[in-house]
């Protein structure tokens, strides 16, 4: 599967709030800020599995059309993709 430039922006934009929250806790912050900062990583984060589990089933389902296969393999592995990383 190839990824969307979109995808690596997301993943480069949560590396620099690693790294900012790791300033953060280096310089003593309070620690309503950083875990306020770990939170929108988290989120972050889901929103980044949501996107890439879309995009894996859509190419999934468009492959197994192709084949003239029925889509529900693909529908439920995205399912369980997304179980597992809750």
């Amino acid at each position: 599967m190839e990824y969307s430039q979109d995808v690596i922006n997301r993943l480069k934009r949560m590396e620099g709030q690693i790294r900012g929250i790791i300033r953060m806790m280096e310089k003593g912050n309070d620690c309503k800020n950083v875990v306020t900062q770990l939170s929108a990583v988290r989120s972050a984060v889901d929103r980044a599995i949501g996107l890439v589990v879309a995009k894996n089933l859509e190419a999934c389902i468009r492959e197994a059309q192709e084949k003239g296969a029925t889509s529900e393999n693909a529908i439920k592995e995205a399912v369980d993709m997304i179980v597992k990383s809750r």
